[in-house]
């Protein structure tokens, strides 16, 4: 087998298929673990999709039989940056700080503990193999999840689950995902990424100005009061982006002309 430094092939790998950008973490002999060109390559593809009008949704997958096996202890080892070269406020992978207006999906195909699994939690929706587990070991050695996941985990799933994943560092399976709602679908064995692309097309198919919007409003609103006059401000400015539209008008108007709508995000 060749050394990996003697392979030339990129640290991630992009991918349109029609609205939906595929980003591949390629270090498939290292399990896809984090090294700074991993990072580096994923936050720049990103940042690609984010500036492309034609791009309505992301799927993060891995290459070979991992989705993602968390840092690369041999570079950590050897004192190495894993950063994305000159943006560490990308974080982790230069995907778990790395905010994109469009939804990201991941789509699990394999391992997934530890820095994989805090790359789902990063994620606006997540598809999971169902051979493939979900967990933070790492106090197990030492650590802590510190890539989001002790911050993000309890945001999704019951403190006190989270709380027992965290401080036990045990696993749970997909299914158990699911029942939780850390994951959206689990998906046959070897189908995640076609399960995520379906899903993908889904969303796709919608208003992309209501649906960035959507999802913005979601997550900037996660924490407040229902009833915070901040929350409904926030609210009334998204309304006036959405419902001021072009494609506000095109929505009634496709329905009642029976036909598809034909999107102008804008």
């Amino acid at each position: 087998m060749a050394d990996e430094s003697t392979v030339t092939e990129p640290a991630a790998q992009y991918e349109r298929r029609g609205g939906i950008a595929v980003i591949t973490l390629n270090r498939p002999r290292a399990l896809n673990a984090v090294n700074a060109a991993l990072a580096t390559a994923v936050g720049t593809l990103l940042e690609q999709a984010e500036a492309d009008d034609d791009v309505r949704v992301v799927v993060l997958t891995g290459a070979g039989r991992a989705f993602c096996a968390g840092a690369d202890l041999k570079a950590l080892a050897t004192g190495e940056s894993i950063a994305a070269d000159g943006h560490p406020e990308w974080g982790f992978a230069g995907y778990a700080q790395h905010w994109i207006s469009k939804p990201t999906i991941a789509a699990v195909n394999g391992f997934a503990l530890g820095g994989g699994t805090e790359l789902v939690l990063a994620s606006d929706l997540a598809v999971v193999d169902e051979e493939a587990q979900l967990g933070l070991p790492e106090v197990k050695r030492g650590l802590f999840a510190a890539a989001g996941g002790v911050i993000r985990l309890q945001q999704q799933i019951p403190r006190k689950v989270a709380l027992e994943l965290a401080l036990t560092g045990e696993p749970i399976s997909a299914a158990q995902g699911k029942e939780l709602g850390l994951v959206n679908r689990v998906a046959p064995h070897g189908t995640a990424l076609e399960m995520a692309l379906g899903l993908a097309e889904t969303i796709a198919a919608n208003a992309p100005l209501s649906v960035r919007e959507s999802k913005s409003m979601i997550h900037r609103t996660a924490h407040g009061a229902d009833w915070e006059p901040g929350v409904w401000e926030a609210n009334a400015a998204a309304v006036k982006v959405v419902f001021t539209s072009d494609d506000a008008k095109e929505g009634p108007t496709a329905f009642a002309q029976k036909r598809q709508p034909v999107w102008k995000g804008r």
